[in-house]
């Protein structure tokens, strides 16, 4: 039995870090500072496996050198089970280059169709409490049957490069138990004027509803009263956001896996997300339970109900 299982796309991150500003063509900017880390669903894993759960990826990479690459550190990370990584030599592992700038960041990506989320899962699913994909595009079928068998399903969605952000997207939400997404993805898919209100509307929709919302924290709707939930993060000197995002996801199923009330697990989320900004990379620099006591015991302001 597994806690949970994140499947999705899994990158190769290239993060440059120090660049004052973009390059423009005809023109070169050096870094300085930079790291190779695992990125996408595997961020959102590595972070729930240091966190201690017991944590599963299923998903593609290549055989290229990239792929070693992540193969190599992703099995070095206690509690993550690769046994559901796909390693397909016809496919060139998803590539990301990060540039993060004035607490925000910009990507270039390169991934092949090859490389996404399989709709098919080859073999025995497993048992699992929690699964965590993205609700982008239809959800595939053996989804629906790990949730028939008990499995909570926890849905996200990530950047549309369409520009379309469809509303079809809220009418998948009642294929998952959970759903979290970020405060432009909120606004955009419901075309709400405020993170709050665009909330309201998703929680029409799911029973329980999170919506992340950068350095001010995240705001909920609580799916047994209805009442909304905003809480802060804490202040970090941030290095690079990129994952956040996801530490923030494998937090937030963290605190669900405990039975913690809905303020508490957005505070211990939230937590995770800020420790993990302080250094480059967002797998690499995702905590360990250890650094999340350590840092509670060095803030004794800290909600002290924020650790397990």
């Amino acid at each position: 039995m597994l806690d949970v299982v994140f499947a999705g796309e899994v990158f190769c991150d290239l993060v440059f870090g120090g660049i004052p500003h973009l390059p423009t063509p005809g023109t070169e900017v050096y870094a300085d500072r930079f790291a190779v880390s695992a990125g996408g669903t595997a961020t959102r894993a590595v972070a729930a496996a240091r966190l201690g759960l017991r944590t599963g990826i299923f998903g593609v990479i290549g055989t290229d050198p990239f792929g070693e690459h992540l193969s190599a550190r992703l099995a070095a990370e206690e509690n993550l089970d690769l046994t559901w990584l796909r390693r397909d030599p016809a496919v060139h592992t998803p590539v990301t280059v990060a540039v993060p700038q004035d607490h925000d960041r910009a990507f270039l990506t390169y991934e092949e169709a090859g490389a996404r989320r399989p709709e098919v899962w080859e073999g025995e699913l497993p048992g699992v409490r929690f699964l965590h994909l993205g609700i982008g595009r239809p959800l595939p079928a053996w989804a629906a049957e790990l949730r028939s068998r008990g499995t909570r399903v926890v849905g996200g969605v990530g950047w549309d490069p369409t520009g379309d952000w469809s509303p079809e997207l809220l009418t998948r939400l009642a294929e998952v138990d959970v759903f979290v997404c970020n405060a432009v993805e909120a606004t955009s898919y419901t075309r709400a004027g405020t993170v709050e209100e665009a909330v309201k509307i998703l929680a029409d929709h799911v029973p329980d509803i999170v919506v992340t919302d950068g350095g001010r924290g995240a705001v909920a709707v609580d799916g047994g009263t209805g009442e909304l939930v905003r809480a802060s993060a804490p202040r970090v000197e941030a290095v690079d956001p990129t994952g956040a995002g996801d530490v923030f996801t494998a937090g937030l199923i963290t605190g669900l896996s405990h039975g913690w009330s809905l303020p508490t697990r957005l505070r211990y989320a939230g937590l995770c997300a800020a420790l993990s900004v302080r250094n480059l990379g967002g797998a690499s620099s995702a905590p360990y339970r250890e650094e999340i006591d350590a840092f509670l015991e060095r803030n004794p302001h800290s909600p002290d109900d924020a650790a397990p």
